[in-house]
């Protein structure tokens, strides 16, 4: 304990923390960063658990971004747009999340999953005036990330009744 009152690591209980925090789910180095910040560890410690982290291959940002990715459109249906954002907000390199989107997202799945979204939310507002509808219908999918132009093109074809 330190004149805080809270617990003090050394380098090798920290790093073994971070081994676990890292093994448990992929984290970005943001993550580790702040983490570490956290536990009070000086900028040189942090420096040298990031490298053993790195070195050890419990950290990497592409296998992070790519998990990120793989989970979010699929189990939160988020668009490229929403995922682009969130990655850059934990500073992922723009070219990386680039590359991996392209990689992990094919089109004809992205193009499914926006249609099949979209129709689930279009049946659920059933019962809302046609200018209520389309609002919440258009609003719900920006939000979640997806292309506007995307987005207004299956809403046009939806009101067709396609």
């Amino acid at each position: 304990m330190n004149s805080f009152g809270r617990k003090g690591y050394t380098l090798e209980e920290a790093t073994r923390r971070m081994e676990r925090y890292c093994a448990y789910q992929e984290r970005s180095h943001r993550e580790v960063k702040e983490k570490l910040r956290e536990m009070r560890m000086i900028p040189q410690a942090v420096d040298e658990i990031l490298v053993h982290l790195i070195t050890h291959d419990f950290l990497n940002e592409g296998r992070f971004t790519s998990s990120f990715i793989r989970g979010k459109f699929n189990q939160k249906g988020w668009g490229r747009d929403r995922l682009r954002r969130e990655l850059k907000f934990r500073k992922v390199e723009a070219r990386l999340i680039e590359k991996t989107l392209e990689r992990e997202i094919p089109e004809e799945d992205y193009r499914a999953k926006l249609e099949s979204l979209g129709k689930k939310r279009w049946e659920s507002l059933q019962g809302e005036s046609p200018l209520k509808r389309k609002q919440k219908f258009v609003n719900y999918l920006l939000y979640r990330g997806w292309e506007s132009e995307l987005v207004f093109g299956l809403l046009k074809t939806l009101e067709k009744g396609v």
